[in-house]
């Protein structure tokens, strides 16, 4: 008999909900100090989780959240990607 597979959990930054890894985006900064979105989840560098949802995005940008957690500024860009790329998933 098969064990259900676990599935990992990870926690937004700017909501602070618990959802399954996969229902998440990772946003990444790496060593050099350039921050990235990462769709694979296997990018090497600090990570950041946050709900793939409109409303968690603004409220990351607003707070500040993305940057006190990765210790880096971060780009507008950066906050308009992630809207595009949840606009195209729903």
């Amino acid at each position: 008999m098969n064990k259900p597979k676990k599935v990992p959990m990870r926690k937004c930054v700017a909501t602070g909900v618990m959802k399954p890894k996969k229902e998440l985006v990772r946003i990444v900064r790496s060593k050099e100090g350039d921050v990235s979105i990462d769709l694979t989840g296997k990018k090497s560098g600090r990570g950041a989780y946050l709900s793939k949802d409109r409303e968690a995005v603004l409220l990351a940008k607003k707070k500040n959240t993305l940057s006190n957690h990765l210790e880096v500024t971060i780009d507008e860009k950066i906050y308009d990607e992630l809207l595009e790329l949840i606009e195209k998933e729903n």
